[in-house]
């Protein structure tokens, strides 16, 4: 079996490798069950920003090395840029807060990424994911939470169809952090002290707010009350996101007291803020691009959460009409362009994006 791993100089993706190669095999006193190539996948980054893909690239063609496994590249830095980059700046120009690594699982790695490998002879890829894949001999695949809850990364992989995980191998969705660590410690691989990458990949050290600068017109424009009420200056609405705790300037001074941002206006450029977070919170959310990765039926109760690592949350869903309806069991924080992903204990059901 052929396997093409995703290899993005880190040490998740460089320990998969390593597990499913004769290294990896052998150091668990197993044999060699699959034929391993390490590719790097360059992505789009922008030329202001300190570049920093060529380092992730040698270090994993080191680690390629190191394993004694082919390494070859495969640029999709102009479909990053089209599918998750332009598409993230179009939606924050409307207001609204997408999640760009969920595009980039969707469109990227298990797009483009998984069609060039097939195309090239792969029956696999592979990445470094925390997250698992049970299989059911009836009911198809389940995409599981990972076993370090608090690197689990389901989350951003909820887009996946049967036929991608069909494809997909998670090789550390077993293990903890610590264990992966541990791990490239005793494989002996070059990059075993890396620190962990932080953040969306393409920023590097520059904040959302600095990138979006340079790409959307941005207008000072007022702060409002729930009374409708000016009370200060934001800096551009499509820098802000609902639920955000504000500090706003009033008189050329930052307003002291906190604020959460609560509503969004990016035709009136104004935003909307609160003392109470909760004036954020919404009982009821139309979900659009529903994705489910086994079949359901609904009405259907669930957990979920509308952000990374936030807490899941309980709530219904049912068919309303054409739409997809979430009724939460008490009001949550959830923003227009999230993606609200459903779970049904550690098994990930789908999700689908806030309206």
């Amino acid at each position: 079996m052929k396997v093409f791993v995703g290899l993005s100089g880190g040490v998740d993706s460089a320990v998969s490798a390593a597990l499913l190669s004769a290294k990896g095999g052998s150091a668990f006193g197993g044999k060699e069950r699959y034929d391993v190539t390490g590719v790097f996948i360059k992505i789009w980054q922008p030329e202001f920003i300190e570049c920093t893909w060529r380092e992730d690239r040698l270090d994993a063609m080191r680690v390629a090395a190191h394993l004694g496994i082919p390494f070859r590249e495969v640029d999709l830095s102009a479909e990053y840029k089209r599918e998750v980059v332009d598409a993230m700046i179009t939606e924050y120009a409307r207001g609204i807060t997408p999640n760009p690594d969920v595009a980039c699982n969707r469109a990227i790695k298990f797009g483009h990424f998984l069609r060039f490998a097939l195309a090239e002879g792969a029956d696999f890829v592979a990445t470094g994911h925390y997250a698992r894949i049970h299989n059911n001999d009836l009911r198809g695949r389940y995409l599981m939470r990972g076993a370090d809850s608090s690197k689990d990364q389901s989350y951003f992989l909820y887009t996946l169809t049967q036929e991608q995980l069909a494809r997909a191998l998670f090789p550390i969705g077993e293990l903890t952090k610590k264990e992966v660590r541990v791990l490239a410690k005793k494989f002996g691989l070059p990059n075993a002290e890396k620190p962990d990458s932080q953040g969306i990949c393409f920023l590097g050290d520059v904040s959302m707010e600095e990138f979006l600068s340079r790409f959307i017109p941005l207008t000072r424009g007022a702060v409002l009350d729930m009374q409708g009420s000016q009370v200060g200056e934001h800096a551009g609405a499509a820098l802000y996101t609902i639920g955000q705790r504000h500090g706003f300037s009033r008189g050329g001074d930052i307003h002291s007291k906190e604020h959460y941002v609560v509503a969004i206006d990016t035709y009136a450029n104004t935003i909307t803020v609160s003392r109470n977070r909760l004036d954020a919170a919404r009982k009821e959310v139309v979900l659009r691009k529903t994705h489910w990765i086994n079949s359901v039926q609904l009405p259907l109760k669930a957990e979920a959460q509308a952000r990374y690592r936030e807490t899941p949350v309980p709530l219904t869903v049912e068919k309303k009409g054409d739409d997809v309806v979430v009724t939460f069991d008490s009001p949550h924080i959830a923003a227009a362009g999230q993606s609200l992903v459903l779970y049904s204990g550690d098994t990930c059901l789908g999700g689908g994006i806030i309206c």
